[in-house]
């Protein structure tokens, strides 16, 4: 039964990124969108919006969606890098090792003071990531692009890159959240499932 759902996931899985079927007129649609040459409208799908949410939508509306897109996908890359690491064995010095990866570390942090200390440090650290992580209205600069929280504190070069290079660097950090955003998906859904799909057949959780 585990085996046939497995199968009937993954088919599931591969129907999600195959292209669906349209008629002339509808790929005609979205190819006249004025989003049809945005950053991430690229190979293999190209503008690809088959709930619509940019139908008749405006400028506004398509910062909106990307800014959550960026932002969920760079909390993916973190996830992802996360998840493995710990599953991985790994703790940082002084968190307790008996703390269990995936899951399962959520309840067992519950358990103890030194867990309950760590949990709420962790809290603290959202609440700050959020705060930092946007435009600072007192800041007296402006955004080059969507999601760009420098604020004129950080650059790491990329003033000197060329915009051609500049492009190449976002598409690759949305393609990266994209594809990080499916993969901590999997791997939650896989150790909800009680089945390992890393090596070794770790299963973080238990």
């Amino acid at each position: 039964m585990m085996k046939t759902a497995c199968v009937l996931a993954l088919a599931g899985s591969a129907a999600a990124f195959a292209p669906a079927q349209q008629s002339t007129g509808a790929n005609t649609a979205l190819a006249a969108s004025p989003f049809a040459g945005e950053l991430g409208a690229q190979a293999p799908l190209g503008f690809w919006d088959p709930l619509g949410l940019l139908k008749d939508a405006d400028q506004n509306k398509f910062d909106t969606l990307r800014t959550m897109e960026l932002k969920h996908g760079r909390v993916s890359m973190l996830a992802v890098v996360g998840y493995l690491t710990t599953a991985s064995g790994y703790r940082f010095p002084g968190y307790p090792e008996d703390v269990p990866a995936g899951f399962g570390a959520w309840h067992a942090l519950g358990e103890t003071q030194d867990g309950r200390s760590i949990l709420v440090q962790m809290a603290l650290f959202f609440v700050l990531a959020e705060i930092v992580n946007r435009d600072a209205e007192w800041a007296d600069t402006e955004a080059e692009f969507v999601g760009d929280y420098r604020n004129g504190a950080i650059d790491y070069g990329w003033d000197r890159f060329s915009d051609a290079k500049k492009l190449r660097t976002r598409a690759v950090e949305l393609n990266n959240g994209r594809a990080a955003m499916m993969g901590i998906w999997g791997l939650v859904t896989h150790e909800m499932m009680g089945v390992s799909i890393l090596p070794g057949g770790v299963l973080p959780g238990n």
